[in-house]
């Protein structure tokens, strides 16, 4: 879009793009396609193992999340064949069981062992807000340390 457009012209569609409450929200992508490229090799060979003994996918990606396990839960609702919102909040959830259970186990450990884990915190903020980010429709990064395919 060329800078001598009306000025209006020139927000619509960007990061300035305002909206009133009873505007929609721009389509979310296709989940497949959005998060489909962050399932690790690994995940996909038990899910493939896992689907050939006759599991279902939806079943297994509903387990992983109750138990906080977002990176089964995502290889499992990639394999799926969920309604793209329902994968959302699947995976969501999974982010945000998750970051309970961190923040438990900082707890732990620090009455266990009488000092702060504040890495741990942090890691849990960082899941919370992939949760928010998953729920919005946007796109999130591979976790830290995570290796590259």
């Amino acid at each position: 879009m060329a800078w001598d457009q009306d000025p209006a012209a020139r927000l619509e569609g960007s990061a300035h793009d305002a909206r009133g409450p009873d505007d929609p929200a721009p389509a979310a992508a296709d989940f497949n396609a959005q998060y489909g490229a962050l399932v690790k090799d690994v995940f996909t060979r038990i899910v493939n193992d896992a689907l050939a003994r006759g599991e279902h996918p939806e079943a297994q990606a509903r387990v992983y999340a109750s138990l906080g396990k977002p990176d089964f839960t995502l290889a499992y609702l990639v394999a799926g064949t969920l309604p793209d919102g329902e994968k959302r909040d699947l995976l969501a959830a999974a982010y945000e069981r998750r970051a309970t259970y961190t923040e438990e186990k900082a707890r732990e450990f620090d009455r266990r062992f009488h000092r702060p884990f504040p890495l741990l915190f942090t890691g849990a903020t960082r899941d919370r807000m992939t949760a928010r980010r998953i729920r919005a429709g946007q796109g999130i990064r591979p976790e830290p340390g995570s290796a590259a395919q």
